[in-house]
């Protein structure tokens, strides 16, 4: 599920000092090209939810920015999501009554990652993301509504907010609908290659590829890298998470590792790139992530053997290696008629039952055949789980060794084969509480933001580290800080306003 990865290249200027092995020639091309390019007051690589955030809260200041996207249309990897925001304090919450504490929130995070968290990330993330949902809502017509049929694993309260369509997709349409609305300016089909940086580490432009590999640049004042992780990069994965190199991937094939490298040719350090969200139910031969939903409304996971491995209320992050623990990297899905029914209000667990995925069966038997394992330790497992052998192999440290008791499982009985999976990575580019980004010695370079995938993000520096919402999360909030921190330097390009 990879692309050939283009290697980004770094040209200071006006020197030609060349990194990453270009010639002077090219050089000197490249250099002229962006000499007579368009300028812009800010450029955003990226236009998931991150880059459209951000554009959307500078268009709010008049400040002219220009998003530059690799594919045809806005998606990335938040369109593969489940689209699900945590805030704390919204106008969606006090419609539903649902009373909240962004003290006991950044308590959520910090806890899931026990302790491991950027706390002032943390801090500012969570009280952020509020401000964006609701600036999303009131000024560009961004409805949203607060899950409160089950609560995701970590999360002391409902908080889990969604677009009407409760999918990543839904989500990404309506931030489309909006940047059109609010006449963005988006550059679609230009995968952003180059950095080109003066000697004092300002950004003074970038270069970027068309499709028929024509070449064009873009000035600007500021940029913004809201573009991507390194999931897709299998040399980055085998080097920052070994545990992880021969799972599927399941994220979007532009997470390169784009960012990643253009960090490590500016020097910038690099922060939590142990941490990465991963999934323990998706189902491989569909290509569909099946909502953990079913599993914290009372599903549970068997492997081969029939026999529950885990608790799956720590978290699907860490599920997907407690999955790939098991007898060929598998488990299933198992499930009753309430949980079925809830399943039916999620797109992609109606995608997957339509396709034939989601298999019903009328008695434990038929439902031991299926799955090829002995009908009398699936009956004990479906009746008394808390019974069931805890298996630790594989488990990573922290992760919980005790199995939770649920209530018995009766037919009609549900399954889907699934298997665990790579979504996107959490560690990145080392940035402060406003999302500029951190030179070597770890001072804010003048006028480089990162935020969203490109960034480290608040799940440590471990896979159970990762709390149910934590990529969109950084998304909507960075990108909310990003645009209020870059509309504050535009207005006052001699000081750094806090």
């Amino acid at each position: 599920m990879t692309t050939p990865l283009i290697r980004p290249s770094l040209v200071t200027v006006p020197h030609a000092n060349v990194l990453m092995g270009e010639s002077f020639a090219s050089t000197r091309a490249e250099l002229t090209l962006l000499k007579n390019s368009p300028h812009v007051s800010v450029a955003i690589v990226g236009s998931g939810a991150c880059g459209l955030t951000a554009a959307l809260m500078l268009k709010d200041h008049g400040v002219e920015c220009v998003l530059l996207e690799r594919d045809e249309r806005p998606r990335g990897s938040s369109a593969l999501s489940s689209g699900f925001v945590p805030a704390a304090g919204t106008q969606a919450q006090a419609r539903q009554a649902i009373e909240d504490d962004q003290a006991q929130f950044v308590k959520d995070i910090v806890n899931k990652s026990h302790g491991q968290s950027a706390l002032h990330l943390v801090k500012a993330y969570v009280s952020a993301v509020p401000q964006a949902i609701d600036a999303l809502e009131a000024r560009h017509g961004v409805t949203w509504r607060v899950l409160d049929q089950f609560l995701y694993p970590g999360h002391s309260t409902h908080r889990m907010h969604a677009v009407p369509e409760t999918s990543g997709e839904g989500l990404m349409s309506r931030l489309e609908r909006a940047a059109q609305e609010a006449d963005l300016t988006l550059l679609t089909h230009a995968q952003v290659t180059q950095l080109f940086m003066d000697p004092d580490d300002r950004v003074v432009g970038l270069g970027f590829v068309r499709p028929d590999g024509s070449r064009e640049a873009l000035r600007c004042d500021a940029a913004l890298l809201a573009c991507n992780g390194y999931g897709g990069d299998q040399e980055l994965v085998a080097q920052y998470l070994p545990q992880m190199k021969a799972a599927v991937y399941a994220g979007h094939v532009g997470n390169d590792g784009t960012a990643v490298r253009w960090g490590q040719a500016l020097g910038v350090a690099l922060k939590d790139m142990g941490a990465y969200q991963g999934h323990g139910s998706w189902q491989n031969e569909l290509g569909l992530l099946i909502s953990w939903a079913l599993m914290v409304a009372g599903g549970i996971q068997i492997n081969a053997h029939g026999v529950r491995f885990h608790d799956e209320h720590q978290g699907y992050s860490e599920a997907s290696v407690g999955v790939l623990a098991q007898p060929g990297g598998v488990a299933w899905c198992v499930f009753d008629q309430p949980v079925y029914e809830l399943g039916l209000t999620f797109p992609e667990f109606k995608e997957a039952q339509v396709l034939g995925g989601v298999k019903r069966f009328e008695s434990v038997t038929a439902l031991s055949l299926w799955v090829g394992c002995p009908e009398e330790t699936l009956a004990r497992t479906l009746s008394a789980q808390d019974r069931a052998r805890d298996q630790e192999e594989g488990q990573p440290e922290g992760h919980s060794k005790s199995i939770r008791p649920l209530k018995p499982l009766k037919p009609p009985l549900y399954a889907i084969k699934v298997t665990g999976a790579l979504f996107h990575t959490q560690g990145g580019l080392d940035i402060d509480e406003y999302c500029q980004v951190l030179g070597d010695q770890g001072t804010p370079l003048p006028n480089l933001w990162a935020a969203g995938g490109a960034a480290r993000g608040v799940s440590g520096q471990e896979v159970w580290g990762y709390l149910s919402g934590n990529g969109l999360l950084s998304a909507l909030a960075g990108g909310f800080i990003a645009a209020e921190s870059i509309a504050r330097a535009l207005a006052h390009p001699s000081t750094r306003v806090d």
